[in-house]
């Protein structure tokens, strides 16, 4: 049986990550609106660019315990979901 301090933080665990699943999904609706607009102004989806500034802003911002490297995989994954799921949109 865990103990009432690891019951607890696995509840803030559950908390972050309901909240992290439900901005993921928000940043995805955002992604998408971006792609409608980029296809009306017949703009490419990717802009290596906008995504390096994204992840120079994160690991800017980020004061740990997650390092720098950690940062960016998390980002990258974040900006390749997003940018599947704008393609998507697009697609269908």
């Amino acid at each position: 049986m865990p103990s009432k301090k690891i019951e607890h933080w696995r509840n803030e665990i559950d908390r972050v990550d309901e909240d992290l699943l439900r901005l993921f999904n928000e940043r995805a609706h955002y992604a998408i609106e971006i792609g409608l607009e980029k296809r009306r102004l017949g703009l490419p989806i990717e802009v290596p660019e906008r995504e390096a500034a994204i992840i120079r802003q994160a690991i800017a911002h980020n004061h740990g315990p997650l390092d720098g490297d950690a940062i960016r995989r998390l980002f990258e994954a974040v900006i390749a979901e997003s940018t599947t799921a704008e393609s998507a949109m697009l697609e269908g």
